[in-house]
């Protein structure tokens, strides 16, 4: 869990240092242009996040290290920004163990004022998706 706060601290420190919430909109966009692309044969219903306004697709596998089984999530949006949010929260919660997904909120995400720069909308498909990656994280913890 270190590794998780450690994340968001630096997330925190990456966003906050940024001039202004233009900025910080193309530090989103970039994010989701870096975000690895999911294959087209995960687009499919049953990994759709219901409650996004645009369209969003997460996927999940329980893995195994070194350190015991982690939880490995890949995800992709039809829209730039909403892909970047995705990004954003995947690089706190991606391969992590269930139980730290369980126990962590994503602070960042106010730290940095986000939900403020959000539409409804938006705000609402991001709760969505942080509650599908917790509902994945739940079921593998039960498998463990």
């Amino acid at each position: 869990m270190l590794f998780m706060t450690a994340t968001q601290d630096q997330l925190k420190d990456e966003f906050l240092s940024l001039p202004n919430w233009e900025a910080r909109y193309q530090k989103l966009i970039a994010m989701g242009r870096a975000l690895p692309a999911l294959p087209e044969a995960a687009h499919v219903d049953d990994n759709k996040v219901r409650g996004c306004q645009s369209q969003v697709w997460l996927t999940a596998r329980l893995d195994h290290g070194s350190d015991g089984p982690f939880v490995h999530f890949e995800a992709d949006s039809d829209a730039l920004l909403v892909k970047g949010l995705i990004a954003l929260v995947l690089a706190i919660y991606n391969d992590q163990p269930p139980s730290a997904i369980l126990s962590i909120e994503p602070e960042v995400l106010n730290q940095i004022g986000l939900s403020e720069h959000l539409s409804m909308q938006r705000n609402n498909g991001l709760a969505a998706v942080i509650k599908q990656i917790k509902f994945y994280a739940l079921a593998f913890q039960a498998l463990c």
